[in-house]
Formats: structure tokens, C-alpha cells, sequence
């Protein structure tokens, strides 16, 4: 493995880990490890800047899928200093994944994230 592509493995590993940290503390300590002090995240249903504001929307994800995890779908692709791979929210008591998606991430000089740019493959459907 290069030394970009173990930089984009890092940098996608703590991108998860911050999705999965479970309670305040661990998620913010997450948050701050993968993304930079100023970065961003958007997705169809956020557009927030700052570690407290992701913090809160990783929270509010979590919340509304409580006993679901985030998991890498594929491999992770990167170059220079753009990293792009996909995901799936995973039930752990049946495995089913109701909600995938994939996002395109940049990086700083530090390997913390800057920006993420996160699109909905997979959405429940119905009530």
C-alpha cells in the first residue's frame, strides 16, 4: 500500500469510527481526530461546518437508527488529496442495511478530512 493510499485507508477508518462512536465524549473525540478544526459535511439532509455542529449530526443519525452501524461498502479509491467510497447503515440484530451511500472527501496537509460531500444511494421507503 503507497503512503496516499494508507492516507486515504486513515483517513476513511476515522471517518467511520466518528460515525460509530457511541456517547458524547467518544464522538467528539472521534470528530476531532478525523476532521479538521474548520472542516465541513453535507449531504442531502445537512450542511454544517465545525466539529460540535457534525458531532450533532452524527448524533442525530444515530438516534433516529439506534442499534444500526455504519460499514465501508467496496473499497476506498483516492488521489491526491480526495478520497471517494461507499456505505451502508447496518442493522446489528438482523443485518439488513435499509440506508446506503457513498461520499467524496478532501483532505488537508494532516490527513483530517476538510470536506465531506455525502450522497443517499439507498433510503427506507414507506412509513
Amino acid at each position: 500500500m503507497s503512503a496516499h493510499t494508507e492516507r486515504h485507508h486513515s483517513a476513511a477508518a476515522r471517518y467511520f469510527e466518528a460515525w460509530n462512536a457511541t456517547g458524547p465524549e467518544a464522538r467528539a473525540k472521534a470528530v476531532a481526530a478525523a476532521w479538521a478544526v474548520d472542516g465541513g459535511y453535507t449531504d442531502p439532509l445537512a450542511d454544517v461546518r465545525g466539529h460540535e455542529r457534525i458531532a450533532a449530526v452524527i448524533a442525530a443519525a444515530r438516534e433516529q437508527f439506534p442499534g444500526f452501524a455504519f460499514r465501508p461498502l467496496g473499497a476506498v479509491d483516492g488521489h491526491h488529496d480526495t478520497v471517494r467510497f461507499s456505505w451502508e447503515l447496518v442493522n446489528e440484530a438482523d443485518g439488513s442495511a435499509p440506508v446506503a451511500g457513498s461520499d467524496v472527501v478532501t483532505l488537508d496537509e494532516d490527513g483530517r478530512i476538510t470536506r465531506v460531500l455525502g450522497f443517499l444511494d439507498r433510503v427506507p421507503t414507506g412509513p
